[in-house]
Formats: C-alpha cells, sequence, structure tokens
C-alpha cells in the first residue's frame, strides 16, 4: 500500500512541474506523472503551444510515455498525479489508459479563472449529438460497420 507521503511527493512533483512549465513558455501551467508506488514511470507538461498539438496535455503526455516506457498500451499497476483536475479529454484518456487512480490538485474553476475554461465542454458531452454546439451529421452508416465486422472476424485480435 502506497503511503499518503509518496501520493504527496508525487502530487507536489506534477506541481513543480506546471510551475515550471509555465515560466519556461512551452506551454500550459499543467504537469503530470505516472508512477507505480514510490518510482516515477514518466512525467509530462502541457505542450499545446510547443508541439501546436491540442491534444498534448500534461496528462497525455505522461500517459504517452509510460505507455512506451512499459511497452504497453494498459497502465493497471499505476496511478496519475495532475497538478489540476482533469479536462474531458484527459480524464477520458485517464479511463482508457486503466490507471489505478487519480490524484490532483487544483480544481477545473481554478484552471477557468487562468483562461483555461472547459465549461463548453463539460457542457456539450452529455448533449444528444444534434442537441451540440457542433454541427455533426452521420453518413454512411451501414458501411461505418464495416470495420467492425472486420475487426471481429480477426482471430488473433488483441482486444483493449
Amino acid at each position: 500500500m502506497v503511503s499518503n507521503q509518496i501520493h504527496l511527493s508525487h502530487l507536489r512533483r506534477a506541481l513543480k512541474l506546471a510551475s515550471t512549465n509555465a515560466r519556461s513558455g512551452a506551454g500550459g501551467p499543467f504537469g503530470a506523472v505516472i508512477a507505480t508506488g514510490v518510482e516515477i514511470i514518466s512525467e509530462g507538461t502541457n505542450r499545446v503551444t510547443a508541439e501546436m498539438d491540442p491534444t498534448a496535455h500534461a496528462e497525455v503526455c505522461a500517459i504517452r510515455e509510460a505507455c512506451r516506457r512499459l511497452s504497453r498500451f494498459s497502465l493497471q499497476g499505476c496511478t496519475i498525479y495532475s497538478s489540476c483536475e482533469p479536462c474531458p479529454m484527459c480524464l477520458s484518456a485517464i479511463y482508457w489508459a486503466r490507471l489505478d487512480a487519480l490524484y490532483f490538485a487544483g480544481s477545473r474553476e481554478d484552471a477557468a479563472g487562468a483562461g483555461f475554461d472547459d465549461s463548453l465542454l463539460y457542457e456539450q458531452i452529455p448533449l444528444a449529438v444534434g442537441e451540440r454546439k457542433l454541427p455533426t451529421v452521420r453518413l454512411l452508416q451501414d458501411e461505418g460497420k464495416q470495420a467492425f465486422q472486420a475487426w471481429l472476424k480477426q482471430p488473433d485480435r488483441i482486444p483493449y
């Protein structure tokens, strides 16, 4: 069992990464650490502007690096520490990566106060597709099933 002191230490590391990143101008004020117990597997900072990649949030960068280092797409057995409550994209990535737990410091309200307001995403996600602000049109429904049918026929597919 991981002690509270270790959780605090990893979270403070994520906060330090966030502050350092904010001062460097390499991206937004966000940092993340992925660890198994005492051992840090990966670290990430917000790299959106540095990499011109809107998905390069600290948590996603840390997940990508941890998966590379561990040579697996599942991060079961690992915990993520984030300087701030993850946005909906990052929270989804955390679930997809199957991390065991999430610890964070700042809230989404804190982020919004600094100009990182995700409230539109939280409002839009639960809406029906036709009610969302982003015009969304479904076409080629039958053809869209073909890739799934091919997947199901693969005897050596790796479920995830």
